[in-house]
Parts: structure tokens; sequence; C-alpha cells
């Protein structure tokens, strides 16, 4: 019975820890940004735009820095503040 409970307790507590974990976005369509303001802070930053997608709810940009190097953005649809900057890995590996 001990176990049973030590096992229930613990199934009831991991969902809420990977949920506070996540990067998703959770904002209302309509209180995004449109995607001409994530294009002007890409311009603004240097980088060079290959493609904005929305990924997880947020905005993400595959392009390149101002050094030529791969990178992936994603950013707040709201706020536009830069939530995670990724260099990607050139080699075909």
């Amino acid at each position: 019975m001990k176990k049973t409970l030590t096992i229930l307790g613990f199934l009831a507590v991991f969902p809420a820890s990977v949920a506070l974990a996540d990067d998703d976005c959770f904002v209302p369509m309509a209180d995004w940004q449109p995607r001409d303001a994530v294009t002007r802070l890409a311009e603004d930053n240097g980088w060079t735009v290959r493609r904005i997608k929305i990924d997880d709810g947020c905005y993400e940009i595959d392009g390149r820095d101002a050094e030529g190097r791969r990178i992936e953005v994603t950013v707040h649809p709201s706020t536009l503040q830069i939530i995670e900057f990724e260099f990607e890995d050139d080699d075909d590996d």
C-alpha cells in the first residue's frame, strides 16, 4: 500500500514539473506582433532571415547572423523578447 501511494504521489507531481520546464509561448493570437515586426527585429540585429515560422506558439527565425553562421532564434510573439538563440551546426554528417 505504501509503495502504491508513493508511486501515485510521484505521478501526481511529475506532469507539473514537466510543464514548468516547457518553453512554449501561450499568447492569444490577438496579442501577437505582426511578422513584419519580427523581420525588423532580425534586420536590427544584423540577421539574414531565411524563414520565419511558428513553433510551439512562438516565432522561430531561421537564418544567418552578421558573420554568416546559421542561427535559430525563438522569439516571444507579443513582446518580441528573444527566448532562445542557437547557432546551427553546418556539418552535413
